[in-house]
């Protein structure tokens, strides 16, 4: 049993990642997990968690604790009717299909893959917040079937092997084909639902039974971690909805670039170390 201190600290830290979390739920359209799957990395370790286990229950925990993050935010950015229902109802299977195809790769994937594909993937994030520009389109509309179902897959497969809710990569493709910013925040916010119901069965079948987990755990979801966290996402979900309905995002962008750069290139070393 690690000491007090060690687990007061631990509660600490996963209080605070739950509030960055929440507000950039609501902020962004995501679920959060692209804070919560390095910080989970980065803690897990305090409590005894094993090395061989240790990313696979952050991209776990992470997804459960996107499923409640995102309904609230989904909930807040509906009121306001900036939701694109129709691209919800044509991605009703493929978005959650990607999420389960995930789950179905990771239960196969060793840490360091796990590792190597959140860092890849946080890099090409951190470009596109980063260097986004207004005018870079691709289309004024989005693409018709089926290259809209195998968007939404890819979206679901990248998403549940990373740990995230969608957000970041739904925004990218709703914007490069000219729908507006708010719609496309609004619109992720439900995308992280379609990823993380299908993704929390998925991760708790990929860790059945697996005897390096911790105490408190089903699968790969851990829920000390979880019960932690969530309270705290929920409470800033709606608050981040607010701010991003209020002021421009340029400068949130560039600060979470610069999170997800820094994120990269630690889980680019650890993979060297």
């Amino acid at each position: 049993m690690p000491p007090l201190t060690e687990l007061i600290m631990f509660a600490g830290l996963l209080a605070l990642a739950g509030a960055v979390a929440g507000l950039l739920a609501g902020v962004f359209g995501i679920g959060g997990g692209a804070i919560l799957v390095p910080v989970f990395y980065q803690i897990f370790p305090l409590v005894g968690i094993d090395d061989a286990v240790r990313m696979h229950l952050a991209v776990g925990t992470s997804i459960a604790v996107i499923v409640p993050t995102s309904i609230r935010s989904f909930a807040a950015h509906r009121q306001r009717g900036a939701v694109d229902t129709r691209l919800l109802r044509d991605w009703i299977i493929a978005v959650p299909l990607g999420a389960i195809l995930a789950t179905v790769i990771a239960a196969k994937a060793s840490s360091e893959a796990l590792r190597g594909i959140f860092a890849v993937f946080a890099l090409l994030l951190a470009f596109r917040m980063i260097a986004n520009r207004s005018h870079w389109h691709l289309g004024n509309e989005l693409p018709g079937e089926p290259a809209r179902f195998a968007v939404g897959t890819g979206i679901g497969v990248l998403s549940g092997l990373m740990g995230i809710g969608g957000g970041v990569l739904n925004n990218t493709f709703m914007t490069l084909y000219g729908r507006p910013i708010h719609q496309a925040i609004a619109t992720s916010s439900a995308v992280g639902v379609l990823i993380s119901l299908p993704g929390l069965f998925g991760y708790i079948w990929a860790g059945w039974g697996d005897t390096l987990l911790p105490p408190f755990s089903t699968g790969f979801v851990n829920w000390i971690a979880v019960a932690l966290i969530i309270p705290v996402t929920l409470l800033m979900a709606p608050i981040g909805a607010r701010i991003a309905h209020a002021m421009s995002k340029r400068q949130l962008e560039i600060g979470f670039g610069i999170f997800l750069l820094t994120v990269s290139a630690r889980f680019f070393y650890s993979l060297h170390g």
